[in-house]
């Protein structure tokens, strides 16, 4: 996976970003471009009229990732309207592409346990998807003044999603398909890094419940003395606490009740992989060490629909990274490829 060092002010972080990443940039503009003509019989500039509904309430309520998103379209010789696309995705066109996957929080006496398995969803089964979308990922860390520092696993061009910071506050994401979205809201990958730039989950959730969210998604944040769900839709928002045990399972449909929305449950074994994470890792007992937990994330009960995906018509994904993060030693492991079949390991340290 591509490595990219990021520091300085926001343009000079998306600068770097973009100069770095141009050719993943490229095929990540280039990926989204035929999921929206094929799927929703629309042109890339029709994405990019929906995309400056999103630009000019980024411009004024988030400055910041404004400057940064020029930065990384300037960097990888890209238009701003293009970068802005692909991190609001989900916003522009909802339920077109999802990111479906199973996380996990859990604090032991030892460690302060987070980790899921990425699974992005195409709503149209193609054969070549799942290597295109490997190919776009990379990591970034990114060291900006004031704030902590961010390791993180993105699309390229993205400007937040999973990962941890030196504060020890990390993020993993689950998409959930309720319908609507709301421009003048911050768009769910806003929301990701503006987590990863907080100092503690309270700090995070009260940043992002003051925006309020333009789509529906669950955050599950966690820092080394506490977690919580963070599930939302554009018009509400709900905490899954931690069981008894300390942990936090979540996946891709609502465990909460949202007052004036619906679930559509989109994907049908979400409903089965909460209870097999939890049944699991009930039988590690209170202490398990990385192997333990890292194999939780390699169940295939239930597949092809399972916590360790494979891609079929029928699921139309599969896994294409794993992490496993350790917030009190800030450490994490990142397996690139479904983690039954790991194609490469990435450590990382802050």
């Amino acid at each position: 996976m591509l490595f990219v060092e990021c520091k300085g002010s926001p343009y000079e972080i998306g600068f770097q970003h973009g100069q770095a990443a141009k050719s993943q940039i490229d095929c990540c503009i280039s990926f989204y471009a035929k999921l929206f003509l094929k799927n929703c019989k629309i042109e890339w500039p029709q994405v990019l009229d929906h995309a400056s509904k999103f630009e000019q309430q980024a411009k004024s309520n988030w400055p910041a990732y404004h400057e940064e998103m020029q930065g990384i379209a300037d960097g990888s010789g890209k238009q701003l309207l293009d970068i802005v696309a692909i991190n609001v995705r989900t916003e522009i066109n909802f339920g077109l592409f999802s990111d479906g996957c199973t996380a996990l929080a859990w604090h032991t006496e030892k460690r302060a346990w987070l980790g899921q398995n990425w699974d992005p969803k195409n709503a149209d089964y193609l054969r070549q998807w799942m290597t295109e979308q490997k190919q776009n990922l990379i990591i970034t860390k990114i060291t900006q003044p004031r704030k902590p520092t961010i390791l993180q696993v993105t699309e390229a061009g993205i400007i937040g999603k999973i990962g941890f910071n030196s504060a020890g506050v990390g993020t993993c994401f689950n998409a959930i398909r309720v319908h609507g979205a709301d421009p003048a809201r911050l768009p769910a990958h806003f929301g990701l890094r503006m987590a990863l730039e907080s100092s503690s989950v309270l700090d995070a959730v009260n940043q992002l419940e003051s925006c309020g969210m333009a789509s529906s998604a669950h955050i599950l944040l966690a820092d080394p003395a506490t977690a919580l769900g963070l599930e939302f839709t554009k018009s509400t928002f709900a905490h899954c606490e931690p069981d008894a045990e300390g942990r936090v399972v979540h996946a891709n449909h609502l465990l909460k009740e949202h007052p004036g929305e619906v679930d559509t449950v989109w994907l049908k074994d979400s409903l089965q992989r909460v209870p097999t994470m939890a049944r699991n890792a009930e039988m590690l007992g209170d202490e398990p060490g990385w192997e333990a937990v890292s194999a939780l994330f390699e169940d295939e009960q239930n597949a092809p629909g399972s916590i360790c995906r494979t891609q079929t018509k029928e699921t139309g994904s599969a896994t294409l990274f794993n992490i496993v993060m350790d917030l009190r030693s800030r450490r994490a492991v990142v397996r690139l490829g479904r983690p039954t079949e790991t194609e490469e390991v990435v450590e990382l340290q802050l």
